[in-house]
C-alpha cells in the first residue's frame, strides 16, 4: 500500500528505507522550496514537543526541533552566536520567561 507524505526528511531516511526494503521516491528541494519545507517542518516538530510526554521525549523533540532551526540557519547564512546575541538582547530588553506570566486583557 503507497502512503503519500510530500515533507521533509532527514537525509538518512533513504537509506534506512533501503535496508528496511522499503520502496520510495524522494526530490532534491531548490533552495526556496527547501526554505518553505524547513518552515514546514519547524511547525511539525513544534506540534510534536507540545504533544511530547516525559522527559525523554521532550529532549527527543526539543533536538528535533533544533536540528530544522539549525539547517534553517545554515540556509539563510546565519551563525549560532548571531542568534544567540539577538535572543541575549531581548532577554536583557523584554525579559525571559521565568515568571510563567500569562497576560489575560488589557484596556485602552
Amino acid at each position: 500500500m503507497r502512503i503519500t507524505y510530500d515533507k521533509l526528511v532527514r537525509d538518512r531516511i533513504p537509506e534506512i528505507m533501503d535496508g528496511a526494503g522499503v520502496r520510495y521516491e524522494v526530490d532534491t528541494l531548490e533552495p526556496d522550496a527547501f526554505r518553505e519545507a524547513l518552515l514546514a517542518k519547524v511547525v511539525e516538530e513544534a506540534e510534536e514537543l507540545r504533544a511530547a510526554t516525559g522527559r525523554g521525549e521532550v529532549v527527543k523533540e526539543i533536538a528535533d526541533v533544533f536540528e530544522v532551526l539549525d539547517a534553517l540557519m545554515a540556509l539563510e547564512g546565519i551563525e549560532a552566536g548571531e542568534v544567540f546575541e539577538v535572543q541575549a538582547t531581548r532577554r536583557r530588553d523584554r525579559g525571559g520567561f521565568e515568571r510563567r506570566l500569562v497576560l489575560r486583557w488589557t484596556e485602552s
